[in-house]
């Protein structure tokens, strides 16, 4: 039976969940998109949403997957922990189906290891875009790659139980997917360094005040505090906040004079787009 009241059926309209298209679901990553916001989800909870090769594909996919009109893209893990990190499957002989184990890519020429590592990367680094601003979602562990992968994020937004830690030198490793520049730049060499050097935990009080979280919350309210963070983003006009963020970015690598000249530059174009007069 429908209601009679028109004012009625427009609540009830309102109260339904939100459409999400989904537009990819592989590998232990999926991507859906509800309007100008995109989210990302490592989904293999069974394993802490351990990380692989085959997922580190799936991701970059998930990056050349979105629509234009995506401004704002979210990434959240299912489960208690965002990510524990590479599955240590990779460190055995025999490594994952269809894929060369770590050991046989150590044996490999300079050039191949190179060019297999810059691959991987790549699920790293699509996060960056200045056309986009990208939330990671974080609770629970968040361990090496997983730390890297929120790292590779614009904004973090924590739940109370976040564990971050850079395991990698205890494996006798690196941290080499892309997460080395975004941790000095947010809490300074000497930190990062013991960071990574001991491999210790980094909880959430620690996150906030260092400045690798903007955010914490209890864990109930990360989902919410991640809505409200993107609705935020998206009040203000795209070209601005597109404007900005690459004005942000370019700071490390100019002088105060050099940054001054750019502000000028982005600001007459914003001043010419809003008269109409733009390119």
């Amino acid at each position: 039976m429908t209601s009679s009241d028109p004012a009625q059926d427009r609540d009830s309209v309102q109260d339904r969940d939100p459409v999400r298209d989904l537009v990819l679901d592989k590998d232990g990553v999926r991507l859906t998109v509800e309007n100008a916001v995109a989210t990302v989800t490592l989904a293999n909870p069974a394993k802490r949403n351990a990380q692989s090769p085959a997922l580190w594909r799936a991701l970059t996919h998930a990056g050349r997957s979105l629509p234009g009109t995506v401004r704002v893209v979210v990434l959240r893990g299912e489960g208690k922990s965002f990510s524990a990190g590479l599955d240590r499957q990779a460190f055995t002989p025999e490594g994952f189906d269809g894929e060369p184990s770590f050991l046989d890519l150590a044996r490999g020429s300079d050039a191949e290891l190179d060019a297999v590592i810059a691959e991987y990367q790549e699920a790293f680094t699509w996060w960056r875009r200045s056309d986009i601003v990208t939330i990671a979602a974080v609770q629970g562990h968040a361990i090496g790659a997983g730390f890297q992968l929120a790292l590779a994020c614009d904004l973090r937004v924590v739940a109370e139980d976040v564990q971050f830690a850079m395991r990698e030198t205890s494996l006798g490793l690196v941290p080499d997917l892309t997460g080395t520049h975004p941790l000095v730049s947010l809490v300074g060499y000497a930190r990062a360094l013991e960071i990574c050097a001991t491999g210790r935990f980094v909880h959430a009080e620690e996150a906030e005040r260092t400045g690798l979280a903007n955010l914490v919350v209890p864990g109930d309210e990360l989902d919410a505090a991640v809505r409200d963070l993107a609705a935020a983003l998206l009040a203000a006009p795209r070209d601005a906040v597109i404007e900005t963020k690459a004005l942000l970015q370019g700071v490390p690598g100019r002088t105060y004079e050099e940054q001054r000249t750019a502000e000028r530059a982005a600001q007459a174009r914003r001043l010419r787009d809003l008269a109409g007069i733009g390119d």
